[in-house]
């Protein structure tokens, strides 16, 4: 008899996920009703939505190269966001938050452009920011990122969230995947 990691006890009628997971029925249903992904390994079911405020995402070609990849441009993605009113979904309700703007590279390969539709489909899906207190500035009621790595700079390295970052297309990529954000959903 195998236990439900839900609520420890073992499993009653069982219920199998894709990612062949197993538990109880009514467990992985009130699961679901809160976040439509699988408790042991994240696999997400459905389409998550997140609480990005109203706001633009564009992006362009440059000839600018990027550490790492210099024999091709870059994609250069501009995020743009109006001041608003804080709503239901947010930290504090009613609230005014300020409005702001972020720019981010990707390189012009293949993989790059892969990365670009996957942040486009988070982004439509309102995942890549939120409205709350900025890890950097510690100012609260403002927009920033929700967990969705960015490179700001075309240079630096991470420590400077630029480039050369070999592993950086794979962990975005990872990323997204926590979030429900894959190429065949």
């Amino acid at each position: 008899m195998e236990d439900c990691a839900i609520c420890l006890d073992i499993v009653h009628e069982r219920k199998t996920l894709k990612c062949s997971h197993s538990f109880c029925s009514a467990c992985i249903d009130s699961v679901f009703k809160l976040k439509p992904a699988c408790p042991i390994c994240n696999t997400y079911y459905g389409e998550y939505t997140g609480t990005q405020p109203e706001g633009s995402m564009t992006d362009m070609r440059s000839y600018q190269r990027l550490p790492g990849f210099e024999h091709r441009g870059s994609i250069v993605i501009q995020y743009t966001f109006p001041a608003g009113i804080q709503g239901p979904e947010h930290p504090n309700p009613g609230k005014r938050y300020g409005s702001t703007s972020r720019t981010a590279f990707l390189p012009d390969s293949e993989e790059g452009e892969k990365v670009l539709k996957l942040l486009r489909k988070a982004f439509d899906r309102r995942l890549v920011f939120t409205v709350g207190r900025s890890v950097t500035t510690g100012l609260n009621n403002v927009i920033t990122w929700n967990d969705i790595h960015h490179k700001t700079n075309i240079d630096g390295g991470p420590q400077s969230f630029g480039y050369p970052d070999p592993d950086y297309l794979s962990r975005v990529q990872e990323e997204l995947r926590l979030k429900g954000v894959t190429p065949d959903d």
